[in-house]
């Protein structure tokens, strides 16, 4: 994303839609990147506690952050982004 002139911080505007890197196999590779850890350290811990906790949390980054991230990204950069959109899968 740096090298595209863009932010990673949501909370900052995007300049540039990066559909290069990891970004041509997820639209959402750095949260796709904190599930697999979250996992991991669940079954590091050994914990059904946190593996449990794992559901919710990806329901609200689904709807409280990607939704609405994607509806930005629609606003911002229209045809260009429905075209990645219909390319490129959400997750994996």
């Amino acid at each position: 994303m740096q090298e595209a002139g863009t932010s990673a911080n949501p909370s900052v505007s995007a300049t540039t839609l990066v559909v290069t890197g990891p970004f041509r196999l997820s639209r959402n590779p750095m949260y796709l990147a904190r599930m697999f850890l979250y996992l991991g350290l669940a079954l590091l811990a050994n914990s059904l506690c946190i593996l449990a906790a794992l559901a919710p949390l990806l329901l609200v980054m689904h709807y409280g952050v990607i939704k609405r991230e994607e509806h930005y990204l629609e606003g911002k950069f229209g045809d260009t982004y429905r075209q990645y959109r219909s390319s490129v899968r959400r997750w994996l």
